[in-house]
């Protein structure tokens, strides 16, 4: 599936994806990448062969949001 040059390496390559987007579909949450792997806006993936990886965002208590105090 993947076209550019040098090819990615397949979904079952260890490590993060070095495949890029070939279709995004953001009002839906989920992009196709070159490797065949769908990709969703909350971190969990669908490999090629029918896998699935589950979401694997920090969970949010862990998330940190900095407030700007209010104007005076």
């Amino acid at each position: 599936m993947c076209r550019h040059q040098p090819p990615c390496p397949g979904a079952d390559h260890p490590g993060s994806h070095p495949a890029v987007v070939v279709s995004a579909h953001p009002e839906q949450g989920w992009s196709l990448l070159c490797d065949g792997t769908i990709v969703f806006d909350d971190t969990g993936e669908l490999l090629p062969d029918g896998r699935t990886v589950s979401p694997h965002r920090p969970p949010a208590a862990a998330v940190r949001v900095a407030v700007s105090p209010p104007r005076r």
